[in-house]
């Protein structure tokens, strides 16, 4: 009979195990979004003795480097003996999640509510975001150049945000709709207050919650327009079941294979190749832009490396890149036994089976029996 991981573990591996989801669950605390998820990798890789790139003129066998490209994607590098142009051995996952964005002049009333304008990002499902506690995170830049990061809304004593939806016995019309649009992308709009600020007649809402945003969090509203401020399920990772076997958080697409690269990474002991783990941005909206994986950061930062290694040739870049083999790493959707007809169980996987490679992805319209 297949066994689970939980029973083939012995005592000590358990703690181990156990060491190492309390450690994942602060990563996926500390980093909601693509930007904390950088900052906390380099917090992470600075421990273990990694060190950045730009601070280094030459580089050697057993070097540790990383480069942060933008603050929103990090290759990090562990320099191994043989030449560089005869390949890595590369871990690569994505840092960012779906979300909601704030948009350039996100900030409205409308019958007395105050609300922010948002946009979403990635493949989500709307309707699994009203009603649910949010906070805002990101960057606010200032006019004079000044830059300073924004979280509001984990903290206890911090207030949280919404996305409203109908009472029951208002939303019959309501549910005669798909799924797919029960909820319209439009009405995914945070209500961020309702109180007026006495002696404004226009806007009153809007005016006392200007008013709170620079005196709390010095933010005017000309700053909104370029501020980079993301909304996110507010709360921490948490046990889920009785047994605490597993973890309930948002954002594990993909941190989880983000964190666990990054682990590996920190764990090797290859000391002949190079190896390298790449965590990038843009994956949810199909890796576009400049800090996605089809920019050429990657290439750049590669042709650096043999640069300070003494090298300045573009056919040892393209070798070292053909040379390389990647685990490229995403999640993988496990069997869920209320939700059978989608998987094709002879070629699923199983939760706490162990690890899972797949040949091959597949939408739901390719189901078993379509």
């Amino acid at each position: 009979m297949e066994k689970t991981l939980w029973q083939i573990y012995d005592d000590a591996q358990l703690t181990e195990l156990d060491t190492l989801t309390a450690d994942y669950k602060k990563f996926l605390d500390a980093g909601k979004t693509e930007r904390e998820c950088v900052t906390e990798v380099i917090r992470l890789a600075e421990k273990e003795g990694y060190v950045d790139l730009n601070q280094k003129d030459t580089l050697q066998a057993g070097d540790k480097v990383y480069l942060d490209w933008m603050g929103k994607s990090i290759v990090l590098f562990q320099i191994g003996e043989d030449p560089l142009e005869n390949g890595m051995n590369i871990l690569g996952a994505h840092v960012d999640s779906p979300r909601l964005d704030l948009k350039q002049n996100p900030l409205y009333e409308e019958s007395g509510f105050a609300y922010f304008d948002t946009h979403y990002y990635g493949g989500i499902k709307k309707y699994q975001w009203v009603t649910l506690p949010l906070a805002i995170h990101g960057v606010v830049v200032k006019k004079d150049g000044t830059k300073f990061n924004v979280v509001i809304g984990e903290k206890e004593e911090d207030p949280i945000f919404a996305i409203t939806d109908l009472l029951p016995h208002l939303g019959s019309k309501q549910m005669e709709k798909t799924a797919a649009s029960v909820i319209e992308g439009e009405a995914l709009d945070i209500l961020v207050g309702s109180a007026p600020l006495c002696g404004e007649e226009k806007d009153a809402v809007v005016a006392h919650i200007l008013k709170l945003l620079k005196e709390t969090y010095d933010i005017e509203k000309e700053d909104l327009m370029s501020a980079e401020l993301e909304i996110v399920p507010a709360g921490k990772a948490r046990d889920c079941g009785l047994d605490r076997s597993m973890v309930m958080a948002y954002g594990q697409d993909d941190r989880v294979c983000a964190f666990t690269s990054l682990m590996a990474m920190f764990h090797t002991e290859n000391k002949k190749r190079t190896s390298c783990c790449i965590l990038v941005d843009k994956e949810e909206i199909g890796s576009v832009g400049a800090t996605g994986a089809q920019s050429l950061f990657f290439e750049n930062t590669v042709s650096e490396l043999l640069l300070k290694q003494g090298t300045d040739s573009f056919v040892k870049t393209r070798k070292a890149m053909a040379n390389s083999k990647m685990l490229s790493s995403d999640v993988s959707a496990g069997v869920d036994p209320l939700y059978l007809s989608v998987n094709d169980k002879k070629n699923a996987a199983y939760l706490g089976k162990g690890i899972v490679f797949n040949k091959y992805t597949r939408s739901e319209e390719r189901r078993v029996g379509k």
